[in-house]
């Protein structure tokens, strides 16, 4: 190969080495076993896991999923098999691969995803910690961690005393000034920040006359939140110094491009998985080629180059 078109895509996050900048949003990628046919897990930087609570989690009444324009509204409610289930099948299953693993860590209050964090520190394969803050928090009326600033900096202090593994806050968007938000999770010790999570939304079906999911509300997600997406990630880059990884609404290399001149470290790609499995692969692909062309020799040319 010719050495003057060969380009650098790996990425330093927190300390751990990654191929290259993409992973996939927990919840629409499972651990990787329903898409292990698609997609040679392999190539990914990382495995973003689903949510996972220290005990199992029934999630909500269906029907959960609902179709929108540019997207879809979910009210799944972090339905999860618990940890014992997730050590020994997910960690296990992911061993195989020459990928990072980030397991997306979820809890009803401060003791549980405490001792979901100590838990996952006393097992092997997990090379980063991804916080959802967008749980409801049982000790304070079911009010999300995520914002609310105190509490968003007191969960990320608390999780932070018992986490072997670097920790990344995955912040709601469902704020009004998200830039604050960031501040007090890196105030409370945070590694690295995630953003964004879903934009409340709401679907009703006319001809049931009835709200579409059960839920009544559900997180909106697709290419229809990216603008949204990109400038929040402006906005926590240039409030913050610690690397981001990027999402929402990404289904080509040049969604996920935006968020890395906006200042990303790395993206994730969720809802385009639904509908392209290879969307991954395709998504890697094109930044490769976009640096080729561009003659990028590193992601570190263009991280935040917007100004």
């Amino acid at each position: 190969m010719d050495n003057q078109n060969l380009v650098d895509m790996s990425v330093d996050f927190c300390g751990v080495s990654m191929k290259n900048p993409v992973t996939v949003a927990s919840g629409t990628f499972g651990s990787g076993m329903e898409y292990k046919d698609f997609v040679d897990l392999n190539r990914l930087g990382a495995v973003t896991t689903k949510g996972v609570a220290i005990t199992p989690w029934e999630g909500n009444p269906t029907p959960r999923i609902a179709e929108v324009y540019g997207g879809m509204i979910n009210a799944i409610g972090l339905q999860n098999p618990g940890m014992d289930i997730f050590v020994k099948r997910d960690l296990e299953f992911l061993k195989d691969f020459d990928t990072r693993v980030i397991v997306n860590v979820c809890g009803h209050s401060v003791a549980e995803y405490v001792e979901a964090v100590e838990r996952l520190s006393e097992v092997s394969g997990v090379d980063l910690l991804e916080i959802n803050v967008s749980c409801p928090n049982v000790k304070e009326g079911g009010i999300a961690f995520g914002v609310d600033p105190s509490a968003l900096n007191n969960i990320t202090k608390e999780i932070k005393k018992k986490a072997k593994q670097p920790v990344i806050m995955k912040l709601s968007p469902n704020v009004t000034d998200i830039a604050e938000m960031a501040r007090a999770a890196v105030d409370g010790g945070a590694d690295a920040l995630s953003l964004i999570n879903t934009i409340t939304g709401m679907k009703i079906d006319i001809n049931r006359r009835t709200f579409a999911v059960a839920n009544r509300t559900g997180g909106l997600s697709g290419p229809a939140v990216k603008p949204v997406a990109v400038r929040m990630v402006y906005q926590v880059a240039n409030a913050v110094s610690v690397p981001i990884i990027g999402m929402g609404g990404i289904s080509s290399a040049e969604d996920a491009l935006e968020f890395i001149m906006a200042g990303a470290s790395m993206v994730s790609v969720g809802t385009a998985n639904f509908f392209d499995p290879y969307a991954t692969i395709h998504i890697i692909e094109g930044i490769e080629a976009f640096m080729k062309k561009e003659g990028i020799k590193s992601l570190d040319e263009i991280r935040g180059c917007v100004k």
